[in-house]
């Protein structure tokens, strides 16, 4: 529904909100309300009348606040679409409509507010001074993989002759726990498996367990802490009861030519060289991240814009979800102190995020970015190797319309982080002590999420999957397929996640 008499006005309330009001005229408002009494009346079963043959003022009686509430409904889904069409606004958040009562002897009004990109005229993005921390592999490193392996493809087995538990010995435990004197009902556990010395324990389990041989009891004593996820258990003093179930030491391989075939590679020389060629990987992948964070940071601290709240929200709850995630994955236990904590440096990223693919944005407009056929088949070979599956099944999936919008904007991405490089000054090694730390409050958060009443452990945190900055610029292409590739893409740049490598890795985003 569109009437060239309907009046709308429009009023950017900030860089980032804009308020429609609009003024539909009384007759097509009369109109409307008509066709809802019809359609009313053909369907409703009041009691003396056949089916629609109940009078209008009978209708209007009964169900004039119901056919007023359906009839404004209908003006407005039908007018706002076109509206916003009709100005080019594209809202990033639902529009909040505030409508006043239908009449059909008068005009109907209603408002709308909404949020929207803030207008970026010019972006400054060259001459960053940036660092590239050098990608070196030591040897060190290749044998400290070499033994991660030779660990985690030991062999278990009792000792013999039977010995008490020592450090690295791999228990089965019976354990329970009492509090005030009273035994936690959901705090024991049945045959749990754990590493003494490892960290897997609470240390007065680990110091309680050594010396102890296969089917004796140990005790242990712990005090929780004041801030513990559980409030019954906070500043109490806990009491296990244990039982070494089973005891067993790993048996170490020789790390020879015939290791290196249970790994999957011929020979010992080849082993080493495969951990150093994905070591220097590694390593290259953290040098090019460090990269994006600059990018990131100087891009928010050269250039000073509004951010839609909502875009900052999305992301956020993104972060948030995904750092929660990976505290669970590994044991650790968030108190509501620290998801306070959390939520407000998790927030401060978010925006930067956010501003900065919003920016990004700008460049890939002024610059007539274009995806081609190409750089798609090359984005697809690259997840192939990150996934291990074939890129002929990626290729079809990835005909999806929301997976190809992602790929491209991680491609365009790709491509706006290397045209900043080009115009900026790249010194190689890491940072002046003296230089704005680039990495995100969330590390820092997360590292002091860590907690457990019985068991640590570490985690690197996993930051996240960017916000789409929802624009509506345009780029060049060489074909029909791709122009349709880079509008889209212009419409879906993703904010750098620095915790990644660059925006190849399409696929973990």
């Amino acid at each position: 529904m569109s009437h060239p008499q309907m009046q709308v006005s429009e009023k950017r309330v900030s860089p980032v909100v804009m308020e429609l009001s609009v003024e539909v005229p009384a007759t097509v408002v009369k109109a409307e309300v008509d066709k809802a009494y019809v359609t009313l009346g053909r369907k409703a079963h009041i009691k003396g009348f056949r089916p629609g043959k109940a009078p209008r003022d009978v209708l209007t009686r009964m169900f004039a606040p119901q056919v007023q509430n359906d009839v404004a409904n209908q003006i407005v889904n039908d007018t706002l679409p076109k509206i916003l069409s009709e100005k080019n606004l594209t809202p990033v958040n639902q529009p909040q409509v505030a409508a006043k009562t239908i009449d059909p002897k008068t005009p109907f009004s209603f408002t709308v507010t909404f949020e929207v990109q803030p207008e970026i005229e010019s972006v400054n993005f060259e001459g960053f001074a940036l660092y590239r921390p050098k990608v070196d592999v030591d040897v060190k490193l290749v044998e400290e993989q070499l033994e991660g392996l030779r660990l985690r493809h030991a062999s278990l087995k009792a000792p013999d002759p039977a010995r008490a538990a020592q450090t690295g010995d791999v228990l089965s435990i019976d354990f329970t726990l009492s509090v005030d004197g009273k035994e936690v009902k959901d705090g024991g556990g049945q045959g749990v498996q754990i590493e003494l010395g490892s960290g897997q324990a609470l240390p007065e389990i680990d110091a309680a367990l050594v010396g102890k041989h296969q089917g004796e009891k140990a005790s242990a004593e712990h005090t929780f802490p004041a801030e513990h996820p559980r409030e019954d258990f906070r500043g109490k003093t806990g009491k296990f009861g244990i039982t070494v179930s089973d005891l067993k030491e790993r048996v170490l391989a020789t790390i020879d030519d015939e290791f290196a075939k249970d790994i999957g590679l011929e020979t010992l020389v080849a082993l080493r060289a495969d951990i150093h060629t994905k070591l220097e990987k590694a390593a290259k992948d953290r040098s090019e991240t460090s990269l994006a964070e600059q990018i990131v940071e100087k891009l928010n601290s050269e250039n000073v814009c509004d951010v839609p709240p909502s875009l900052v929200e999305q992301q956020c709850r993104i972060m948030e979800q995904e750092v929660l995630q990976s505290a669970r994955r590994t044991g650790q236990r968030i108190t509501q102190e620290q998801y306070n904590a959390l939520h407000a440096a998790i927030l401060a990223d978010a925006e930067k995020k956010v501003r900065a693919g919003l920016l990004m944005a700008a460049i890939a407009r002024k610059n007539a970015f274009k995806i081609t056929d190409e750089d798609i088949e090359s984005g697809l070979a690259e997840l192939a190797a990150e996934t291990g599956k074939n890129v002929a099944k990626l290729r079809v999936e990835y005909r999806e319309k929301s997976k190809r919008d992602i790929l491209i904007g991680m491609i365009l991405e790709d491509k706006i982080l290397d045209f900043i490089e080009t115009k900026s000054t790249i010194t190689d090694g890491d940072p002046p002590k003296d230089a704005p730390d680039a990495s995100t409050a969330t590390d820092a958060v997360a590292e002091e999420g860590k907690a457990g009443p019985a068991a640590k452990s570490d985690s690197e945190t996993e930051r996240g999957k960017s916000a789409k900055s929802l624009d509506s610029g345009k780029s060049e292409s060489k074909n029909e397929s791709e122009d349709a590739a880079s509008k889209d893409s212009v419409k879906a740049i993703p904010a750098p996640a620095p915790s990644k490598p660059k925006a190849k890795k399409a696929g973990k985003r």
